[in-house]
């Protein structure tokens, strides 16, 4: 598959593997729509590096995937200056790192509110102007439970249940999921794992049908480990 001016919309692309996507899909010389929740400065470093990188048109929007309205505003706004999305890539997310019965009832609403509640409502908002698929972030934790971990791990396994069934409703979509194990991003305090750009890459394998998906799932964990 050529990405030449494709029309490419990431949440959370001003950090971490949604900014080394950015930066990949700017290398193939893609359109990409940046979007950030609360790092305006970063997402305008991020624009200005995939028109470096070749992106013939970067743009950067507002979004917290938690906002039902932002979320339309969002798509509404995209509609009107591209017309169409030709890929969206739900990768947005957070983490507590607070065992279980420590996390506080609005830690937990976050996480599942971002990464759940927030891709289904964003794929929702963005379908109708869809022309060629859907990607979402997944993990390791939702192939395998994590001990300490159990909102964070329902929250990737309800990601990855969604994207399965998503693809059966929409066969004309190439929709899939991507599951990494720890990457080296500040969500994991840039400890032990891959790089982003490693992540990104594959993604763009995945997408030019270089490297199959098991059960709709490019399980990078297992590739990499």
């Amino acid at each position: 598959m050529d990405l030449e001016n494709k029309v490419i919309l990431i949440t959370g692309a001003s950090k971490g593997i949604g900014e080394a996507i950015a930066y990949a899909m700017a290398r193939e010389k893609a359109k990409v729509i940046i979007t950030y929740n609360s790092d305006g400065e970063s997402a305008k470093r991020v624009e200005q590096k995939c028109k470096e990188l070749g992106s013939p048109d970067a743009f950067i929007v507002s979004l917290n995937v938690k906002d039902n309205e932002k979320i339309r505003e969002t798509a509404k706004q995209v509609e009107e200056k591209f017309g169409h999305v030709d890929f969206l890539i739900n990768n947005a997310g957070v983490i507590s790192w607070e065992k279980f019965e420590h996390e506080t009832f609005e830690e937990i609403e976050n996480q599942l509110r971002t990464n759940l509640e927030g891709v289904i409502k964003t794929t929702s908002a963005f379908l109708p102007i869809i022309k060629e698929g859907i990607i979402n972030i997944a993990s390791r934790a939702g192939h395998h439970p994590f001990v300490g971990r159990s909102v964070y791990t329902a929250s990737k396994f309800g990601v990855i249940g969604f994207t399965q069934s998503l693809s059966l409703d929409y066969p004309d979509l190439k929709i899939f999921s991507v599951s990494p194990g720890a990457v080296k991003t500040q969500m994991w305090s840039y400890g032990n794992g891959v790089e982003p750009s490693i992540v990104a890459d594959y993604i763009i394998k995945a997408l030019k049908g270089e490297i199959p998906l098991k059960d709709g799932d490019l399980n990078l964990y297992e590739i990499l480990r």
